[in-house]
């Protein structure tokens, strides 16, 4: 039972509050003056009836500690993501917030956190990326009755600008692949199966199919504190990719060999092909040597999904080809790829219709159009 009493203790008038929290457990506050704890009674009241009830010493826990038990708890995540978000709390998020108690963090404070970090020319991806690792630490203190509300939620964020993108021709790949010398087929099999780089690096002999014409996707490497580390692909979902014919003949003579567990690219002494190396090695060079300087490997991604497009591939075709874990998030990454195939349906969806409204007296007998016969009524 809730209750305001008075105390005096050495002629010193207080006020207490008593109350039991949603656990049952007792607790109390006292007050110098009755209307404040009647004050703060209401709310206590209010607060345990809506479901919304704080208890103020388990708020008092700082963002630095209870970020420090988010992240241990984030078992779901892949290692390359653990340490980005290791990098956005250390460099971001902790400078400003990691004394801070739970309850201290203002809607109003983490908008000027916000609007600092964009101030100082960060981009405008990293600043949207620290707020969300902010985010999530708050939302987990919702859900453990910490504080009531996630300050962080509502405020305005940086508009990240998505640069525009380089979809290279068929001419443009071959001679990509030419100039890039014993990586001539890593960069065809980038350019024509869409495979992330890390995909293709991670790929073993074991899944090339060449009687089905298949690259099967099933694991993926990454560099962590510079040490490759393997894991499933981004959505953690097995693929398999199409390979084109044109590929065929020049994959089995490169598996020809080979141990099935041997990695299909590697570097000149058989080891992974870290793509620093990568591109140090050949593919800036190549990229340069034929007009595409600033070309990075992971642009062939979207030149598979440019030429799929291009050679009659629909929206779930392409997010099968590049692994996406929705065809909504094909469309949002490669809409406008699909315009020209809108513009074809458009005009087969007109003859369709001229077909069915037009009559034909006979064979041969002139055609009359849909307007003219609204204009004969």
């Amino acid at each position: 039972m809730a209750s305001v009493e008075k105390r005096l203790r050495d002629g010193k008038v207080t006020w207490q509050a008593r109350w039991r929290d949603p656990d049952g457990r007792q607790r109390k506050r006292t007050f110098a003056k009755r209307s404040d704890a009647e004050r703060f009674m209401t709310g206590v009241q209010h607060s345990v009836h809506a479901g919304s009830y704080v208890d103020l010493a388990r708020s008092r826990v700082t963002v630095g500690e209870w970020a420090e038990r988010w992240l241990a708890g984030q078992v779901q995540l892949k290692p390359s993501t653990r340490a980005r978000y290791e990098i956005l709390l250390r460099r971001q998020v902790l400078p400003t917030w990691e004394r801070v108690p739970l309850a201290k963090v203002g809607h109003a404070d983490v908008a000027a956190w916000v609007a600092s970090l964009a101030a100082t020319g960060l981009a405008a991806a990293t600043v949207r990326q620290a707020h969300r690792v902010l985010s999530l630490v708050l939302t987990l203190a919702v859900r453990d009755g910490r504080i009531p509300r996630n300050p962080a939620d509502g405020v305005p964020l940086p508009r990240a600008r998505r640069g525009e993108r380089r979809f290279l021709t068929h001419g443009q790949v071959v001679a990509l692949a030419a100039a890039a010398g014993p990586y001539r087929l890593a960069v065809l099999t980038l350019a024509y199966c869409g495979l992330r780089y890390g995909e293709l690096a991670a790929l073993r002999v074991s899944r090339v199919d060449l009687m089905r014409r298949r690259l099967d996707v099933a694991e993926s490497v990454t560099e962590i504190g510079g040490r490759p580390s393997y894991g499933t692909p981004k959505t953690h979902q097995q693929r398999s990719v199409p390979v084109p014919r044109s590929l065929v003949d020049d994959l089995a003579v490169h598996v020809a060999g080979k141990a099935p567990s041997d990695l299909l690219f590697t570097s000149p002494d058989g080891g992974l092909l870290r793509l620093t190396n990568f591109r140090r090695r050949c593919f800036d060079r190549a990229a340069r040597e034929v007009g595409l300087d600033g070309l990075t490997p992971h642009e062939l991604r979207h030149t598979a999904a440019s030429l799929a497009v291009s050679a009659g591939a629909n929206v779930k075709g392409v997010q099968r080809l590049l692994g996406h874990a929705s065809a909504a998030m094909t469309l949002d990454v490669y809409a406008g790829l699909f315009d020209d195939d809108l513009d074809a349906v458009a005009e087969r969806l007109d003859a369709a219709v001229s077909s069915a409204l037009v009559p034909r007296v006979c064979p041969g007998a002139p055609v009359v159009t849909l307007a003219e016969q609204r204009a004969a009524g």
